[in-house]
This record gives C-alpha cells, structure tokens and sequence, in this order.
C-alpha cells in the first residue's frame, strides 16, 4: 500500500500493525556518471519492489529527498539539510504515522551520511515509542554478505557512486546514466584507520569532505557495474526487507 495513493476513509481500514516505511535518501553529487537523485531513487526503488512483492503487508511513505549532506557540498547541485533539520522532518514524519495508531516503523536509509543521525534517531524515537518496534535499515548493511560476493573491484573500492551504486542505476534509470563518463574515483587517502567502503567501514571515525576523499566524487569503479549485478543487489536487499517487516508485523 501507498500512504498517500490511499483517500482518507480507506485509509481507516488499513491494518494498524503493518509496517510503515519511510525512505530516508539525499539529492547530492555521483561523480560525473550519476544524476544527483541517484539515492533516491535507489530508496525508492528497493521500497517499491518491495510493495510489488508484498503490496498488503507494507505501507510506504513519501520519501524524505533531501539528507545530511554537507560532506557533498563541494560538488554543484547537492543538497543538504542540517542534523537538526533532518532529524525534525523525520520525528515529525513518525510521530503523524503514530499518531495514526501504527506501531511498526522502518526508517530505509539509501545515504551514508544519514547514518550517524539515523542511529540517533531510532535511539531518541525508541525511547518515546518503547513498545513499538522502530527499526533502521542501511540497504548496504542490510545486503552485505551478499555484496562481498558480488564485488569484482577488491578491497576498498565499493563506495560512492562506484560498482553497486551504479549497478542500481543501470537498473531502475539507464537513461540517466553516462556510460561514457565512467572514471576510476580519484581518491586522497590519509590514515590506514580512517580508510573504509560499503563492505569495510573505517575503524575509527575521521571526518573529511568528499572532496577530501575523491576529487571526481567517486569511489570505487562504475566499469565494474553492470544491470545483472543491480538485479542482484535489488534481489538480496528485498528478501531482508521482508524478513524485516515479516518479523517485526509478527511479533
């Protein structure tokens, strides 16, 4: 089901313990390959293939477009809402589907800098809802056994708009994707400790701009990606989901 494709007397009979999934994305820069509602639309793909597969036992919101990204702030175009921002617009967003009487959250995250202010949210909103289940769900740390499996490039080049980002959108938008701008990420790197990717995060947190990281706001290798590799990704990311939102409507 879609939140707002419903009108407000069918919404009446909906299920109050089927989850409620908000996707939570950012518009920012993929390199020159990628177009700027790459995490979006990732985000929304996976919740909508999930609803194809499940379209009675989920609810999907509007999507949150607009992220944490002032680390992408370099690159033209990116977007960027403050941590206080952001956390309201999702508090505000939960606490209107609580107030509706549902009590199954899933905050899907398709952006790395969400991640930090993801965590504090589900602590913050856990706390306040302590008889509900909110959950969130990173779909990189969600899927990635069977990422490790899929990556050709080796250790550390799985990230920013590289092997599986564009494997997505290969995927759900190849008419957005310039095949002929594809580049190996033009990365700075500092410390061992601070070197990290999609499968391997950093041991220990250092913050540096993208700019900082990848001059070409790349990471990895998109030659690497194919449409195989994002039906896959979208493959494995889906039955966790589901395993998810099976559980958490169960229990």
């Amino acid at each position: 089901m879609i939140w707002d494709e419903a009108t407000t007397f069918e919404f009446e009979k909906i299920d109050r313990k089927t989850p409620v999934l908000l996707v939570i994305s950012a518009t920012e820069q993929h390199g020159p390959h990628l177009p700027l509602a790459t995490d979006r639309m990732i985000g929304e793909h996976f919740a909508r293939s999930l609803h194809n597969k499940i379209p009675n036992d989920v609810l999907i919101l509007p999507t949150v477009a607009v992220g944490c990204s002032g680390h992408h702030m370099d690159f033209s175009g990116s977007l960027t809402l403050s941590h206080n921002t952001f956390m309201c617009q999702v508090e505000d967003l939960v606490n209107s589907v609580v107030h509706h009487g549902f009590s199954n959250i899933v905050l899907l995250n398709s952006h790395g800098g969400n991640q930090a202010v993801g965590q504090v949210l589900v602590e913050k909103l856990g706390a306040r809802y302590d008889n509900f289940n909110i959950v969130l769900a990173t779909w990189w740390k969600l899927a990635g056994e069977g990422l490790k499996a899929l990556n050709e490039g080796g250790t550390m080049t799985t990230g920013h708009a590289g092997e599986f980002e564009t494997s997505l959108m290969l995927l759900i938008a190849p008419h957005l994707v310039k095949t002929d701008k594809f580049e190996k990420g033009k990365h700075s790197k500092t410390y061992t400790w601070a070197e990290g990717d999609m499968l391997q995060p950093s041991k220990i947190s250092l913050y540096r701009s993208i700019k900082q990281m990848t001059i070409n706001g790349i990471y990895g290798d998109p030659a690497m990606a194919s449409v195989e590799k994002g039906e896959q990704i979208t493959n494995i990311v889906v039955q966790g989901l589901q395993q998810i939102v099976s559980d958490i409507k169960a229990g």
